[in-house]
């Protein structure tokens, strides 16, 4: 499938990507970013400096600093921006005629305030284009994309759209499934993101296998528990954006999360590891809005409770572990 005009928002790692793979596939594509530095040494030498340094971008992929310009004309508009600008950005889409184009939400996070799902952001300010929104998410890291090594997503929505959006991103390199289940699949690529932060604590602290295997197995538990109460299909959850990213996200070191807990357990604090990793970590809100989604739905997340209270409490990490473990015993379940 060929001859889409596109335009990605978000200049990051994970924005360039996606243009990069829809570039490869020979789309016409346009990246919108903030950064004048990024944007011009993108349309001056094809590259990304800051967050894919050395990648070579094709000549079909542009960039611009007007948001008019990356989507006025465009069959298909990719939001790839954090979870925190998501908001603004789609507040100045909405002043834009967009005629029928396709929205796909690639952001994997929650906003902090409210507690909402990107999709549920994005309508909000823009109810008008409810059938034309889809998501896409999945075990995604941005490094190994670029460099094509085999990789699966999912896109969900309408299906008609779905079908569309599968094809134009599937590569030799790419598969992408389709799954109706926008609640489930927002919810799991956001929440993967809190367990991964307990991972790279577990990491951080010189612990092992044993302890990041049950870390991961009861965060997925408490993934399902906030996902039902909010609607999520519990099937999405054992999938590729739920258990699939979960497992990428808390094992590779390419991952900002597991990077940011790594940084906390070894001492540093909450502002000093988000200045080394020099890149959004999108668990730091989602954190904070599904601790308190979960204590105004009455869902237990101790896990998440206690990463909570090490990020924004100063509790100790290994206390918290200790925490964690010495809770009063009870039967394996799910949810």
């Amino acid at each position: 499938m060929k001859g889409f005009k596109i335009g990605v928002l978000g200049a990051g790692s994970w924005g360039t990507a996606l243009a990069l793979l829809l570039g490869k596939k020979g789309e016409d594509v346009i990246i919108w970013g903030r950064r004048e530095k990024i944007v011009d040494t993108i349309n001056e030498r094809g590259e990304n400096p800051v967050y894919l340094p050395g990648v070579p971008l094709p000549q079909n992929i542009r960039a611009t600093k007007e948001i008019e310009e990356a989507v006025l004309g465009k069959d298909v508009i990719v939001l790839a921006v954090p979870s925190f600008a998501m908001r603004e950005v789609v507040t100045k889409l909405a002043r834009i005629p967009l005629g029928d184009a396709i929205l796909v939400s690639a952001s994997k996070g929650l906003e902090e305030e409210s507690g909402k799902r990107m999709s549920e952001v994005i309508l909000e300010i823009m109810p008008d284009v409810s059938q034309r929104l889809l998501v896409l998410s999945g075990p995604n890291l941005a490094g190994e994309i670029v460099k094509e090594v085999p990789t699966t997503s999912v896109v969900a929505g309408e299906e008609r759209l779905s079908c569309i959006v599968q094809e134009l991103f599937a590569t030799h390199y790419f598969r992408v499934y389709r799954n109706e289940d926008i609640i489930g699949v927002e919810l799991g690529g956001a929440l993967k993101n809190i367990i991964a932060i307990g991972a790279g604590i577990n990491d951080g602290l010189g612990f092992g296998d044993n302890t990041k295997s049950a870390l991961m197995t009861r965060g997925l538990a408490e993934m399902i528990r906030l996902g039902l109460k909010l609607g999520a299909s519990l099937q999405t959850f054992f999938g590729l954006a739920g258990l699939g990213d979960l497992v990428a996200t808390c094992a590779s070191p390419l991952s900002r999360n597991r990077r940011l807990g790594e940084l906390i357990a070894k001492g540093l604090s909450l502002e000093e590891a988000k200045r080394k990793i020099g890149q959004v970590a999108e668990g730091e809100p989602t954190t904070r809005a599904a601790y308190n989604l979960a204590q105004s739905l009455g869902v237990e997340m101790p896990i998440t409770c206690e990463i909570y209270k090490v990020l924004f409490q100063g509790k100790a990490p290994r206390q918290a572990v200790i925490d964690l473990m010495t809770r009063p015993l009870k039967p394996e379940s799910y949810p």
